[in-house]
């Protein structure tokens, strides 16, 4: 598919065809990953794999909007989601003040935020003013400090019950898709079932309508943290440092630049 992939396109694929989404933070990989996925998700994930931040919550709107740009440079047919950072969007008019912001500096189709029951006012708020946003629940890595640490979400009927009202809740308010992080499979699968918007899992079992995965754990680049249901499709770190092991000795025994490389 050549053509633009709008949130129509989404909606069509639900129950039809798996969606593909993999985060990306600059021009180069976010061109590399374009022609084979569908939703591109400039995460909050960057302040770790690219700032060296131990989690997500220092990230800031104009470091987001900055690798939002660089995306938007990149791609020509995928989707692109925003990630609201935390603290961005703790009331209605300022999250409306920050998604304006998002859309009006950079090509993002929609914004994602964090949270359930307790954010379906914001998300109705931005519905409202002409801003598509993407509903999270289940683990919520900005939530992770307030929860002492990550979890799987969904263990129990309780915290099942909460999460399908949470998802329910966030559609009603107008959200256009749902990403569901670390839950238990059967809870997941129950919301893809129940909701009639697209629903993406993160470590949430195969039945959702898509899956997403930070590229930098999914091409082997961060070894700092993999979770469990990280795949790793090639050792990009080891990679990596092969090659530029080899250039490094190449430069101190003198044999690059050879006459190949030079004018």
């Amino acid at each position: 598919m050549d053509k633009k992939i709008t949130l129509k396109t989404l909606r069509d694929m639900k129950g039809r065809e798996k969606i593909v989404m993999v985060t990306a933070y600059d021009s180069l990989f976010a061109s590399l990953f374009d022609e084979h996925v569908d939703v591109i998700l400039i995460g909050d994930s960057l302040n770790m794999s690219f700032a060296g931040q131990d989690d997500t919550l220092s990230a800031t709107m104009d470091q987001m909007i900055y690798h939002a740009r660089a995306v938007g440079n990149g791609t020509k047919r995928s989707f692109l989601l925003f990630d609201m950072p935390f603290g961005t969007y703790g009331s209605k008019k300022q999250a409306l003040k920050n998604a304006i912001k998002a859309y009006g500096q950079t090509k993002v189709d929609a914004v994602k935020l964090e949270g359930g029951k307790e954010k379906a006012d914001i998300v109705k708020y931005l519905s409202q003013n002409a801003i598509a946003v993407f509903g999270h629940v289940g683990l919520k890595p900005q939530s992770a400090r307030q929860e002492g640490g990550y979890s799987v979400k969904g263990k129990n009927e309780d915290e099942k019950r909460s999460i399908i009202e949470d998802a329910l809740a966030l559609e009603t308010a107008g959200a256009v898709g749902l990403i569901i992080e670390g839950v238990k499979p059967d809870v997941a699968s129950e919301i893809t079932k129940k909701l009639k918007i697209p629903t993406i899992g993160i470590g949430a079992g195969v039945d959702c309508d898509g899956q997403v995965l930070v590229w930098s754990d999914m091409l082997g680049l961060y070894d700092n943290f993999l979770p469990k249901f990280v795949k790793r499709y090639i050792d990009g770190s080891g990679i990596v440092k092969d090659a530029i092991k080899q250039y490094a000795a190449e430069v101190k025994d003198v044999s690059f630049p050879n006459e190949k490389f030079t004018y």
